[in-house]
């Protein structure tokens, strides 16, 4: 029976199984699956011998005799779920040697990912010490009895992926309860990166390959829309990405040679993933330039690029105040789309999309080792550096979110954030064009009355943004106009405690707090609703190795390096270069962190960001957040930030910039002892401004807000 089921399931799911010889391991031993269709225990039971049996409900068994001829057999494990002593029947059949398969969810996943384990998992493995295998099904979510939402086909391909065996970590001073929540946690982590690992394994190994993959399971579904409401099927996108590349390469072409790398400065609209998509076709790395920084630093970005050629607007120069001049006089050709559509006729849409009914999909040159593009840091602490980040890169720092998040078929994205920003460009746009995610794409964060609309009125249900975009849309913003929203993610800058309060009172949301860097793709860690903790920024992805070297004057955590396929390839500055590779694939974050014993983390401010007083190391960061909505009878537009200045007497001193005249340093006294801080903290002047200078991403420009406040030479 066990070989003509494996002959049907292969026929009709093209299945295939991996490392079953991991199955042959004497017990004790727990086989724990994911959980995503009526008919995981095929999949799972034609890989397995007599020895191992399937735990099930004997309550839902009585509910049809085919319930009790599937459930109720010799090869299955009855449990009464409702009975406290289920548990120790299980643990008593395991001590003699028994080999159970355990669906440890309880139940079908509603979402078609990991849902939440029952911590009787982890008594189980805590009082039994028994071995764990864990295993992945792959596209069993896609069969028409998966009970999740999303669609669905008759026969999709079906893989069963085997870990090795695996042994807890048994710490014998914990308690019972304290063991249990150890063991859970560590098998989710185990279930999690084991799906992170797989897909790295099994999946398309280019972005171009990856949007095609999920275009061909729904291609005339609409995936992109932007401002000027014109939506775009994921047809019509890559039979766009297919007519514009052709016509790239023709402008780009020269006698002497086709250059690599070419700029994008555009918006966002719907044609700067229809150009990145051009250029990975071409094998072109496209370098997306951030147009917010102002022209003297984008012809830096330039030179350092190499760049010869950049795709841009004659609508977004215009609009956006930019003066190609300088450009063209660096010898860099401007290629303007308004041209390049003018050459492409109804008869060669026509033909494309007349091709792709035949052959739906880009040729395309990339490997995963290959850069995917080009994006600039924020600048906001020195000049830009140039960081190469590859498909592999980006695609693994799609795989770690997708594996720690519960994303729907039918989610739909909101993306305020600039592509240039790595934010914006890998969990705005490229995650959800692979995951199959609609997304709105609008041209600017800093519409603080129109972004609260234009999401009301297209039904989205995932959000990104920094504190500062988060916080100007929490207090513009109808009561109801985020009453569809299910993921809000804040990255970029640390989450403040009043943005969070504003949007849990006034909507009741919780805000999810990610932290990376572009140098990582650039997600690290990040909270979710199965692992929630305010005020941290969550654990670290999979697939992300970290270390923490000491700091002197730092008495709780360090310095932060983490290492794993998310990190860049290197940097364009031939000096950061080489310091990068030096370090073995560790990257210096430059942060100063702790981490907890349940594995989240804390970011206590930038190296730099700390400031030497009497001896101690005082954040600024940390000064920042105290003083961050302390003082609401200034309304909210008062906003502070804080630098140093050299001290002849306690090395250096702490200078409080506001554009708040009547802001008073009692008041500011105040508001650091309140937060629980030592007078080390409290600024010794306060300097007005205008404006808080700010960057295209939101952050403070403390760069720029250092020179205005130093005193002159």
């Amino acid at each position: 029976m066990k070989s003509i089921l494996r002959l049907l399931v292969r026929l009709l799911f093209r299945f295939r199984a991996f490392n079953e010889s991991a199955l042959r391991t004497p017990g004790p031993v727990l086989l724990i699956p994911n959980h995503t269709s009526w008919f995981d225990w095929l999949f799972i039971g034609v890989c397995l011998d007599s020895d191992w049996k399937f735990v099930t409900s004997s309550t839902t068994a009585q509910k049809s005799w085919f319930h009790k001829f599937v459930m109720v057999n010799s090869r299955t494990f009855p449990i009464d779920n409702a009975s406290p002593y289920a548990v120790k029947h299980m643990a008593e059949f395991l001590s003699k040697g028994g080999k159970l398969v355990l669906f440890a969810e309880g139940r079908l996943s509603r979402t078609g990912t990991l849902m939440k384990l029952f911590d009787g998992t982890g008594f189980l493995i805590h009082k039994t010490h028994a071995k764990v295998i864990t295993a992945y099904l792959r596209g069993a979510q896609r069969l028409p009895f998966s009970p999740n939402a999303g669609w669905k086909r008759c026969f999709p391909k079906v893989t069963a992926h085997f870990s090795d065996l695996l042994s807890a970590p048994h710490e014998e001073h914990l308690s019972t309860s304290q063991s249990r929540a150890l063991f859970t946690r560590w098998l989710r982590d185990q279930m999690v990166g084991q799906q992170f690992n797989t897909e790295m394994d099994f999946g398309p190994d280019s972005i171009p390959a990856a949007i095609m993959r999920a275009a061909s399971d729904e291609p005339g579904k609409v995936i992109l829309e932007d401002a000027t409401q014109t939506k775009l099927t994921y047809r019509e996108l890559l039979i766009g990405a297919q007519l514009m590349g052709s016509r790239i390469a023709q402008a780009t072409t020269s006698a002497a040679s086709s250059p690599p790398r070419i700029g994008v400065l555009l918006p966002n609209v719907n044609a700067t993933p229809v150009v990145l998509l051009a250029l990975w076709q071409l094998g072109k790395v496209p370098a997306i330039l951030n147009y917010s920084t102002g022209t003297a630093t984008m012809l830096a970005c330039t030179e350092l690029a190499g760049l010869k050629h950049i795709v841009t607007s004659r609508a977004f120069i215009k609009r956006a105040k930019l003066d190609a001049a300088p450009f063209e006089q660096a010898g860099v050709k401007l290629i303007y789309l308004e041209d390049l559509r003018a050459t492409i006729s109804s008869l060669d849409k026509f033909i494309a999309l007349l091709g792709s009914f035949f052959n739906f999909q880009l040729s395309t040159f990339n490997s995963h080792t290959d850069t995917a593009v080009i994006l600039f840091t924020s600048g906001s602490e020195g000049v830009p550096k140039g960081v190469e980040l590859t498909h592999r890169n980006l695609l693994a720092n799609v795989r770690q979110l997708l594996a720690k998040c519960d994303l729907l078929d039918g989610d739909r994205f909101f993306n305020a954030m600039p592509l240039f920003h790595s934010f914006g460009l890998t969990a705005g746009l490229v995650l959800p064009l692979v995951r199959g995610n609609y997304i709105f794409i609008y041209p600017s964060p800093l519409h603080y009355r129109v972004v609260p609309t234009v999401f009301y009125d297209r039904d989205c249900t995932v959000l990104f943004g920094t504190n500062t975009f988060l916080s100007g849309y929490g207090r513009k913003a109808h009561p109801y106009d985020f009453r569809s929203l299910r993921y809000l993610f804040a990255g970029a800058e640390k989450l403040q405690q009043a943005t969070a309060e504003l949007w849990a009172q006034k909507f009741g949301v919780r805000v999810f707090e990610g932290y990376g860097a572009t140098e990582c793709s650039p997600c690290i860690s990040a909270t979710t609703p199965l692992e929630p903790k305010h005020g941290t920024a969550g654990r670290f992805l999979p697939g992300v190795e970290h270390k923490l070297e000491p700091v002197d004057g730092v008495a709780e955590g360090g310095r932060l390096f983490v290492r794993g396929p998310n990190i860049m390839k290197g940097y364009l500055n031939a000096d950061a270069n080489a310091k990068f590779h030096a370090g073995g694939g560790w990257y210096d974050t430059g942060d100063i962190v702790s981490v907890d014993a349940e594995g989240f983390v804390s970011i206590r401010g930038r190296m730099k960001r700390f400031a030497k007083i009497s001896g101690e190391m005082v954040s600024l960061t940390a000064v920042e957040d105290a003083l961050a909505g302390a003082f609401p009878h200034y309304g909210l537009r008062c906003a502070t930030a804080v630098v140093t200045r050299p001290d002849e007497d306690k090395g250096e001193a702490l200078i409080c910039c506001t554009n708040e005249p009547k802001l008073t340093l009692a008041e500011i006294r105040e508001a650091i002892k309140a937060k629980g801080l030592s007078n080390l903290c409290v600024p010794k002047e306060i300097a007005v401004v205008k404006e808080i200078p700010k960057l295209g991403t939101g952050k403070v420009n403390h760069r720029e807000l250092h020179a205005m406040v130093q005193p002159a030479k």
